[in-house]
Parts: structure tokens; C-alpha cells; sequence
């Protein structure tokens, strides 16, 4: 069975995107902090966690067992802040940046050393809406979002004779933690910014994230899961 790496694997998008996967792959996927709901997740789809902190140097090596051999990489750990950009002290931006930019990027240019060598591969990033439009107050994970959607499109034209593809993934409102911080008023402002009328579920981006593994015919793209969201 091929070996598929899914960062952040305990979030609501995670949890759907071990789900899955996880018939198909043997599926290695990382978390930070949730000991407990990793191990209900190795549980219910027997897939094995690895504790990284993206913030720290040594976060890849944890992973290294696991590099060679995979064949899926889906980059879907982030952290997000609301600040105002002049309040943003240097610490913040570097770690927004890290976890949200550079993280992912060394994880495929690690990944993507065997994909070479087997000549196929799929990385899958997962960026944001405001990655795509922007969000005031939100500058240093916009700006990380962003940046992850020009590496994937140009390392899918850097890679793609190697047969390997690289799409995105930019999801609009999901339900999800993350999303904790929303007053009800501020949820309610980005329902109705949503033609849709409605928040994503995690599994709209899982499912998306199957399209972008299954089409073969598929690279370079950034797919907005997002409800229409403009």
C-alpha cells in the first residue's frame, strides 16, 4: 500500500482528509498538541501519528522515516491570527510564516525527492480564501496563504515532467475550530459573503483533495472551495 503524509491531522479538515484516505494509504499524519483525538484517529482508520511541531527546526526529521516512500503529501497544517499588521511583532510574522509557508514547502521539496526517483507523485496544499482575496487584519496569514499558491504553481511546472503533480486547494468559512474566534455577528457577515448561505464542511475539502489525487490530468491548479466566496 502507498504512503500518503497528512499534516495536521487532528483538525476538523485533517480529521476528514485521514478519513479519506486512509483505505487507500497507509496514512502517516502529524499533530501538535491533541494526544487524545490522534489516538482515536490511529484507532478508527489505523493510521500512524508522528508529533511535529512546525515551528521547530527538528519538525521534518520526526518525519524522515516516512520521506521516501510516500506518495501522497497533503499540506494542511496552519495556525491563523487576528491582528491588526502594525501590531504584528517580528516573533508573530515568522511564525505565521514558518508554519503556514516554509513548513510545507521543505516538506515537498523532501517528499518530492522520491517521487522523482518513482517518477509519481501527488502534493496536495492547502492555502485559504484569504490567501486568494486577502483579509484586513489577517495581513501575515494572507501573505502565507498566498505564497503557498505560487509554490504550488511553480513546482508543479518544476516537477511535472517527473510526473509528479501539485494543485491547492484554497477553502473558504469551514466549520472548524479554528474559526472559534468569529463572534456570531462576524460569522454571520461571512455566511452571507457565501452565495452558498452556508459554512463548507471539512469533507467539501477532503472531497476536493480526492479530485486533485484521482485526475491524473491535473497540476498547477487552485481549486476554490469556498461557496462561491468572493
Amino acid at each position: 500500500m502507498k504512503t500518503a503524509i497528512i499534516t495536521g491531522g487532528t483538525g476538523a479538515i485533517g480529521k476528514a482528509l485521514t478519513a479519506e484516505f486512509s483505505a487507500d494509504y497507509s496514512v502517516i499524519f502529524t499533530y501538535y498538541r491533541n494526544s487524545d483525538a490522534a489516538a482515536q484517529l490511529q484507532k478508527k482508520y489505523g493510521a500512524a501519528p508522528v508529533r511535529c511541531d512546525f515551528d521547530s527546526p527538528g519538525a521534518l526529521q520526526r518525519l524522515e522515516p516516512y520521506l521516501e516512500d510516500c506518495s501522497l503529501l497533503i499540506n494542511n497544517a496552519g495556525i491563523s491570527q487576528i491582528k491588526l499588521f502594525t501590531d504584528t511583532a517580528d516573533e508573530e510574522w515568522r511564525r505565521m510564516t514558518d508554519i503556514n509557508y516554509t513548513a510545507p514547502a521543505l516538506l515537498a521539496r523532501e517528499v518530492s525527492r522520491g517521487m522523482i526517483r518513482r517518477h509519481e507523485g501527488c502534493i496536495i496544499n492547502i492555502s485559504s480564501v484569504w490567501g486568494v482575496y486577502g483579509a484586513s487584519c489577517e495581513v501575515a496569514y494572507s501573505a502565507a496563504k498566498a505564497g503557498l499558491i505560487g509554490f504550488t504553481k511553480a513546482l508543479a511546472k518544476e516537477l511535472g515532467p517527473s510526473g509528479i503533480r501539485v494543485n491547492c486547494i484554497a477553502p473558504g468559512v469551514i466549520e472548524s475550530p479554528m474559526n472559534a474566534h468569529l463572534s456570531p455577528e462576524e460569522m454571520r457577515e461571512l455566511i452571507d459573503a457565501t452565495p452558498l448561505s452556508r459554512l463548507g464542511k471539512p469533507e467539501d475539502i477532503s472531497h476536493a483533495a480526492r479530485f486533485f489525487e484521482s485526475n491524473t490530468f491535473t497540476t498547477g491548479q487552485v481549486l476554490g472551495v469556498d461557496g462561491g466566496f468572493c
